[in-house]
């Protein structure tokens, strides 16, 4: 039969979109007949992993996201911050850089985990002009080709924070008509590539000084998924998420309605910590436009600052409590 993906493509559809559905990707070739030594092969449908489902995770699920500065993420790393925490992760965000060959043995490692990879591409390397006309098309086929090819979903945050002038792709340094057009140049790279296991993310950075108006940034629903925020709670500026999040969210519900990921937050050491952290959790689970947060787990931020959960035990404590809830550690490899 026929089916049309999210992106308005129709392509064929067989028994085995069950399998690319759970994540494993169908077989490329099958018996025919009984089977026996020297049987007739014949090959099989490839059907390509469709991410709609893991955009908008049915029944209230949350993604309980973390990501880690600098750390090796191995599977027994992992293991350790599940103990702390009481729950594994269902995503894991980490860098991915501009002319780096993409990580298909990381990427592939993650996902056996039943954990979302997310990947933050950055651009050190180049210009979003350049990007925008084409000037790095092989390079972006050849990543569009490696991510069809291992037919595992990921998520995928290009060129984040581009309303922040600290960013070489930022605000002041690029356009936005340079960013919207390199974003939109990519997606139909990767589009006429055959992928259709990526999930986009579309990642401002939160309270921007001076403030930059976000609309020109945004490439359009037909080429965002998930608004991907970022910030962090702070005792002397934001410490709630009505006040850290809900300014952006307010001027971006204005031209879209995609979920929202909390891609990268964490909360400032102190006595304030904990009641950040409850806060953050209980804004994520009764909000059904929010899929989920990423935890910041680094003591390397400016000045040595510990974000990590564990910066206390009263912060571990509420952490452990929030995640507790049945909302987050959901199967991501399963609908």
């Amino acid at each position: 039969m026929t089916a049309v993906d999210r992106r308005g493509v129709l392509r064929w559809v067989t028994g085995a979109a069950v399998a690319a559905t759970a994540g494993c990707a169908p077989s490329r070739t099958a018996p025919i007949g009984a089977g026996g030594e020297g049987a007739e092969k014949r090959t099989a449908p490839y059907v390509p992993f469709d991410v709609t489902w893991l955009i908008r995770p049915r029944e209230g699920r949350k993604y309980l996201g973390v990501s880690f500065s600098g750390e090796p993420v191995t599977p027994g790393y992992l293991a350790l911050w599940s103990g702390r925490t009481g729950k594994a992760p269902t995503l894991l965000a980490q860098r991915f850089s501009w002319d780096e060959d993409f990580p298909t043995d990381r990427v592939r490692a993650v996902w056996e985990q039943r954990i979302l990879p997310y990947l933050t591409w950055e651009p050190r390397s180049t210009t979003l002009r350049r990007i925008a006309e084409g000037g790095t098309d092989g390079y972006v086929r050849h990543v569009a080709e490696a991510v069809r090819d291992l037919n595992v979903p990921i998520a995928l945050a290009f060129a984040p924070g581009m309303n922040d002038g600290r960013q070489p792709w930022g605000a002041g340094r690029a356009s936005p008509e340079e960013f919207v057009g390199a974003w939109r140049h990519l997606h139909d790279l990767f589009q006429d590539t055959g992928v259709s296991n990526v999930v986009w993310v579309w990642s401002p950075t939160v309270a921007v000084r001076p403030s930059v108006p976000l609309k020109p940034y945004y490439p359009g629903d037909a080429y965002a998924d998930w608004l991907g925020l970022t910030g962090r709670y702070t005792d002397r500026g934001a410490h709630t998420y009505d006040s850290l999040f809900g300014p952006s969210v307010k001027e971006i519900r204005s031209f879209t309605r995609i979920p929202v990921l909390v891609a990268g937050t964490a909360a400032q050491p102190g006595a304030g910590k904990p009641a950040a952290i409850a806060d953050l959790v209980r804004a994520v689970t009764t909000r059904d436009d929010v899929v989920g947060f990423v935890w910041l787990d680094t003591d390397e931020g400016p000045g040595g600052t510990d974000w990590r959960i564990d910066s206390s035990p009263g912060a571990l404590a509420a952490f452990r409590r929030g995640v507790a809830d049945p909302r987050f550690g959901f199967d991501v490899r399963r609908p």
